[in-house]
């Protein structure tokens, strides 16, 4: 074994990450191409030299959100409602909620299927089975089954982390805390194959072993184990009960204890399918630059990259001596109009960046609505009354409208043939009889 800085190291195999050059593109070709589609009447024959309407249906890359705030009103409030939630946590209430909550429920629901294709549901385990035995499998299933009916791949999140825990673990042994882990990784990865087959496996392992914010039973097996032994578990836990499943390891800390995190893991022979960047960002923007420079650290490793979390604020930035952003707790925290602008800005450079390197797979804002967001953070898309912030008309431009191929009349060739160009993605050739033909770029 050897070490890198306070992370441990077992190399099974000659590893070594390359250093890779990902360009970042202005142009975004890279996220775009070209097919030829024969456009077919009801007989199935191709339809030559007519009039087609060509229409993009779903993007490839994976722009996404968190569905914790839709979860009771997709369940119709059955199992209680609570104020939103980016936190995962329950504050349950029994019976209906007020008219102004289910008004504001809905709203979400709606926008959220006019921009989104992505979203990740909560698996915290201390809310997920509060009493050891009794989870929300149902009311999760539920509201899996409602994203993806609505085309939108559903990830869950996390399967092993050491916050949000159950309490009932803490009097137990570690050996039996250890089993209960990986029975539940099992469990939730084995129940849920078919409908959730993306996980974020393990979340904030870097610090893991020394987190002590607060009693839980998993950083202490964390301790004994060592940050590679629980990625490798977590990982080989999943991929046990689905193989087909995709994993992601997921953490906020940009530095070199992450690098070197990965290269532990690389080494031992494990594939990582997705490297999850955090990007919480309530202390102000990145800017490019730090974009940039994060994106050549990590690209190194060729691993396909997924922003799981991101958030910016549309009020006053958290003070910068801040350094854990729990710490910052205030009661109010109002959305401004400068603030929202700000958001909108900020928020159009940062997907237009991040979509310019070809690594760069999936991006998830943390938080459809303020209401319920982390940290009591003015950090929404939508203001508390439901109404849409410009960070919301400006994604929903740029996703669905510049970066998108509306409804669009063509004309086919003698052999029925259109060409198809755009975003990579799902389109429909409509043909004059309304027959429609499915077509993708890949």
């Amino acid at each position: 074994m050897v070490r890198c800085g306070n992370i441990e190291r077992v190399s099974k195999s000659a590893f070594t990450a390359p250093k890779s050059d990902y360009p970042f593109d202005p142009t975004y070709a890279c996220r775009q191409g070209t097919t030829t589609a024969i456009a077919l009447d009801a007989a199935g024959h191709p339809v030559a030299n007519a009039e087609v309407t060509v229409a993009q249906t779903k993007h490839q890359f994976l722009f996404g959100n968190i569905g914790f705030e839709l979860v009771d009103w997709i369940n119709g409030y059955r199992y209680g409602f609570k104020e939103g939630g980016a936190d995962g946590g329950r504050r349950i209430s029994s019976g209906q909620p007020p008219a102004d909550l289910r008004e504001y429920d809905a709203a979400l629901a709606g926008k959220f299927t006019e921009v989104f294709n992505q979203v990740t549901l909560p698996f915290y385990w201390g809310a997920y089975e509060p009493v050891e035995g009794q989870t929300r499998a149902a009311e999760l299933r539920h509201a899996a089954q409602w994203f993806v009916d609505r085309n939108v791949l559903v990830k869950g999140h996390p399967l092993v982390w050491h916050t949000v825990q159950p309490h009932w673990l803490l009097d137990k042994p570690q050996a039996e805390v250890e089993r209960l882990l990986r029975a539940r990784v099992k469990r939730e990865v084995g129940e849920f194959a078919g409908l959730i087959d993306t996980w974020d496996a393990i979340n904030e392992v870097v610090i893991m072993p020394v987190f002590d914010n607060g009693d839980n039973a998993i950083s202490p097996l964390a301790k004994q184990l060592g940050r590679v032994e629980m990625v490798l578990r977590a990982f080989e836990d999943a991929r046990a009960a689905n193989p087909k499943v995709t994993l992601i390891l997921n953490d906020f800390d940009m530095s070199t204890a992450y690098e070197c995190l990965l290269e532990a893991v690389l080494e031992s022979g494990l594939k990582i399918d997705k490297l999850g960047l955090q990007s919480h960002q309530q202390q102000g923007f990145w800017g490019v630059e730090k974009i940039h420079r994060v994106l050549d650290r990590f690209a190194r490793f060729n691993i396909p990259i997924h922003f799981t979390e991101t958030t910016m604020v549309s009020g006053d930035l958290m003070p910068k001596e801040i350094v854990d952003l729990n710490d910052y707790r205030v009661s109010d925290w109002p959305s401004t109009p400068e603030g929202e602008q700000r958001q909108a800005d900020d928020l159009s450079t940062w997907y237009r960046t991040l979509a310019q390197h070809p690594l760069v797979e999936a991006i998830t804002y943390w938080g459809l609505g303020d209401r319920g967001m982390w940290l009591n953070a003015p950090g929404g898309l939508m203001r508390r009354d439901g109404s849409p912030k410009p960070s919301f008309e400006m994604l929903r431009d740029l996703i669905r409208r510049e970066w998108w191929v509306a409804p669009t009349v063509m004309r086919t060739d003698e052999r029925g043939a259109v060409t198809v160009s755009g975003w990579k993605g799902d389109y429909t050739v409509t043909a004059p009889d309304g027959t429609v033909t499915q077509v993708a770029i890949p």
